[in-house]
């Protein structure tokens, strides 16, 4: 079966988002090896995304996503002990 338009967005859209974890993941361990602790470099990145996001889509569009966070963290999905088949 030939990938529709969709298909193929949705993997364009799963392949950034694993080069953005990449580059966060790299972030974090530098900041790490520089002795930052992480709830500092986790509260910095959150601040920083939280920004980005108002700046783009305005406060109310950056509730939303927070409230689908909580709902997705609630759910177990952020959770370190989560095992995906």
């Amino acid at each position: 079966m030939k990938p529709n338009a969709n298909d193929i967005d949705d993997m364009i859209v799963h392949e950034k988002m694993q080069a953005a974890l990449e580059y966060q993941n790299e972030a974090w361990a530098d900041g790490v090896a520089d002795g930052i602790e992480p709830e500092i470099i986790a509260d910095a990145a959150l601040s920083l995304a939280m920004r980005e996001t108002v700046r783009m889509i305005g406060e109310e569009g950056a509730e939303a996503m927070l409230e689908s966070l909580r709902e997705r963290m609630l759910a177990g999905e952020f959770s370190p002990d989560r095992t995906v088949q």
